[in-house]
């Protein structure tokens, strides 16, 4: 299996996206605060009042001394190591600029081909990396719809094929 993953077909310029680099990548989106967000956005009531109460009690107390910078670092040095994190593909769109006649994406996998709108592409993401790991077995790449597919990613991603 490779880890390689080619966005092709019609664009101005063929994109070889390496899946092992994106943990360095200041775009990466961690995917366990991502998937907990959407349920918390239904819950903003809620955030607000424990907002409230997080105030007061500050200024009843006083505030929590930030961390130290050497702190700050290591903990996130642990969390790339043990966290779980994508990338959005628009941001690989983009570079690969289709062509104004593109209008739908291929997602070739080890099976199957499935065909989905540029749009809803623009809104996928690529998962790299499962608490730390590289996703070896069924990866290099999965891809999820803004959570709609959480317990059902596509995987075994071989390419992308712009038509």
């Amino acid at each position: 299996m490779t880890s390689i993953v080619m966005i092709e077909g019609n664009v101005a310029y063929n994109i070889t996206l390496d899946p092992a680099v994106w943990i360095f990548d200041d775009r990466r989106i961690n995917l366990k605060s991502f998937f907990s967000s959407n349920k918390e956005a239904d819950k903003s009531e809620g955030n607000v009042t424990n907002v409230s109460k997080q105030w007061e009690r500050e200024i009843r107390e006083g505030a929590i001394s930030p961390p130290t910078l050497q702190t700050e670092k290591k903990f996130e040095k642990e969390k790339v190591l043990t966290g779980s994190f994508g990338i959005l593909l628009k941001h690989f769109l983009e570079n690969a600029q289709p062509l104004q006649n593109a209008t739908a994406l291929d997602i070739v996998t080890h099976t199957e081909t499935i065909t989905i709108s540029l749009s809803q592409a623009a809104d996928a993401i690529l998962a790299f990396s499962n608490n730390g790991e590289p996703l070896k077995d069924n990866g290099p790449i999965h891809i999820y719809f803004a959570g709609s597919n959480k317990e059902r990613p596509i995987t075994h991603i071989r390419k992308f094929i712009v038509k």
